[in-house]
């Protein structure tokens, strides 16, 4: 279960930022996880359930937003969305495509006293 590392990863980000801006608590998490980041989000909240015990954002309120995934087709030239790796262009059926957007992961905010 790789959610558990991306969940330290997180936990060391949040840890190394209070420590610099001198934060004594994280109330809120806001990440921004794609739908093409391979990244199952509900083994994310529980990973960082377990994680962030003991560290200055324990207990603190998760939001994790999923963008969708757009990708272009190399064969009719569209920007098409994609729910999941793997799937055809929904436009042409074509297999020929170049991720573009919704594989992107990170914190884009926190609200810490």
């Amino acid at each position: 279960m790789h959610e558990m590392s991306v969940a330290e990863g997180i936990r060391d980000v949040i840890e190394d930022e209070a420590r610099r801006h001198q934060y004594r608590c994280v109330r809120e998490i806001a990440l921004e996880v794609g739908q093409l980041a391979n990244v199952d989000t509900r083994a994310l909240r529980f990973a960082l359930d377990v994680a962030l015990r003991g560290s200055l954002a324990n207990g603190s309120v998760v939001t994790i937003h999923e963008p969708p995934g757009h990708a272009w087709c190399m064969r009719c030239g569209d920007t098409v969305e994609l729910r999941r790796r793997g799937d055809g262009c929904p436009a042409c059926g074509s297999y020929q495509l170049a991720v573009t957007d919704g594989d992107q992961m990170r914190i884009v905010g926190m609200v810490v006293d």
